[in-house]
């Protein structure tokens, strides 16, 4: 490989006040979309008895946010590429913003569900705007290191805070105020926007691809779906076959990817040393939170028995330690330790939190809250330098596709984090619940507290199962993560950046698309 010399190479522009500051209104957006995905956990009752929702449109109204945001998030990359970032980031919060209104005084179940969808829509268009525009903002590694930090810490404390604030929202006002919160975030992005953000687009982007856009949608949902149902039903054939044929569609859009002259998502981002394990690894990042997030939520509610309200509190603490996680991890980048280190050793100590986790007891309140702190603290640590170097990994003008692609992983494995080790649990407590037990207490938790009164003793002996079942998946996640650790390792070895070779100590900074 042959190196330009020293004179040769620009220094990389970095950035100031105005910039920084253009960071802050970003995470307002980032904020608010992540809160939206569980900012109804507490809302649900009293829409329920406002609008009087059918059992399939409650489920509807929570669901169609999430199911319309994973579908559409490669879509809206690839055409913030094309388009511009800013001006569909300026146009998605103007989406959100009118689509919250309509959400707030929605006269009816159908009228919520549309709302909801057009919310999702505008997310979509959101996430991976504002992770685009970070590497518009952010030329200079090291701050861009630092403001992905910043972004992965908002979107992780923004999941955490939807759910307490709707509790407190929808305790002093009505249900309609958790979507009113939204109007001022978006009304100040809307004005200050185009005064701090940049423009960001492909110079030459080629004609956008229609036919990718359903065949992505018929890849996503059906497998996301499926994986939810499975995390809240257990193993059915439909789910099974839902799964299947949106991995048929997969492959499908793979293929079209590969042949057609403009594609969505261009075959050149896995070419980029990094970019591929990126992926995959955010896949398992997001594998771990999530799915450690399913049992901790549960446990709190039905085996400690606090209030929803209560246990949203309570699990505010593991994210208080957040705030440092990404700083750290990126000062220890900064001063020279390999990145490929860093994030194996984030995602060694998240294995650490699921062994925790797997000592807790029917009654270890503070062992389940430091195991969710330690899991978070080294979910975060990876997350953040893992999207850094995805994005370091290809060129500005394919920032949006390579976002939207990161943000979809995270989507996958969430779903996946939730049904693999929701299984596990399921598997275990069934086998720990006496056979005489009735059907409904052998199947979940809570069937077995709502006949709890008619069985003496059912209640206990259900908690000590779910604990016994939340100890085995804890086991089987802990092994996932530190075989993450491993790949980590092996593959980020010499994963290069955009403009820089990214820790690779034996080969000499070159600039330009270094392994792209």
């Amino acid at each position: 490989m042959t190196s330009e010399p020293k004179s040769a190479t620009p220094v990389p522009t970095r950035a100031g006040r105005r910039e920084w500051t253009a960071l802050g209104v970003l995470m307002l957006p980032l904020l608010l979309v992540s809160m939206d995905v569980s900012v109804l956990y507490f809302a649900i009752p009293a829409i329920g008895a406002d609008l009087r929702p059918s059992g399939t449109q409650q489920l509807w109204i929570f669901d169609i946010y999430a199911f319309v945001l994973a579908g559409l998030l490669m879509t809206m990359g690839a055409l913030g590429d094309r388009v511009g970032h800013r001006r569909l980031l300026l146009t998605g919060a103007a989406a959100f913003g009118a689509a919250s209104l309509a959400a707030a005084y929605a006269g009816s179940a159908g009228m919520l569900i549309a709302a909801r969808a057009v919310l999702g829509v505008g997310g979509a268009t959101l996430m991976p705007s504002t992770l685009a525009m970070l590497r518009a903002l952010f030329h200079d590694s090291g701050q861009r290191a630092k403001a992905i930090g910043v972004w992965s810490g908002v979107m992780t404390a923004g999941i955490a805070l939807g759910s307490v604030l709707s509790g407190v929202l929808v305790e002093f006002f009505w249900w309609g105020s958790v979507f009113l919160v939204n109007l001022p975030a978006m009304a100040l992005l809307l004005v200050l926007g185009p005064l701090l953000l940049p423009e960001s687009r492909a110079d030459r982007p080629g004609r956008f691809d229609l036919l990718s856009v359903p065949l992505s949608l018929a890849a996503v949902l059906p497998v996301i779906y499926g994986l939810k149902e499975i995390a809240a039903d257990g193993w059915n054939v439909r789910y099974v076959v839902s799964i299947t044929l949106g991995l048929l569609f997969a492959a499908l859009f793979v293929h079209r990817q590969r042949t057609a002259a403009a594609p969505m998502i261009s075959p050149e981002l896995f070419r980029g040393r990094g970019f591929a394990p990126a992926v995959a690894l955010n896949l398992l990042s997001a594998f771990g939170v999530m799915g450690s997030a399913y049992f901790t939520t549960q446990y709190l509610q039905s085996v400690l028995g606090k209030s929803a309200l209560e246990a949203a509190l309570w699990a505010l603490l593991p994210s208080v330690p957040i705030a440092a996680a990404a700083p750290v991890a990126t000062g220890l980048v900064n001063r020279g330790v390999h990145r490929a280190h860093v994030v194996a050793g984030g995602f060694l100590v998240a294995s650490t939190g699921f062994g925790v986790l797997s000592l807790a007891g029917p009654d270890s309140l503070a062992l389940v809250l430091g195991a969710c702190a330690i899991l978070a603290v080294g979910g975060v640590v990876a997350m953040s330098q893992i999207m850094d170097l995805a994005l370091g990994a290809v060129p500005v003008e394919r920032a949006g596709a390579a976002s939207s692609l990161m943000e979809t992983s995270s989507e996958f494995g969430g779903a996946m984090g939730m049904a693999v080790l929701g299984s596990i649990g399921a598997a275990v407590y069934r086998h720990e619940v006496p056979a005489s037990a009735p059907d409904a207490a052998r199947e979940t938790l809570g069937g077995a507290l709502a006949v709890a009164d008619r069985v003496p003793g059912l209640a206990a002996v259900a908690r000590e199962a779910f604990t016994s079942g939340m100890q085995g998946a804890a086991l089987a996640g802990a092994a996932v993560l530190a075989g993450a650790a491993v790949m980590a390792a092996l593959t980020l070895r010499r994963a290069r950046t955009w403009g820089r070779t990214c820790e690779t100590p034996d080969e000499p900074s070159t600039l330009g698309p270094s392994g792209v």
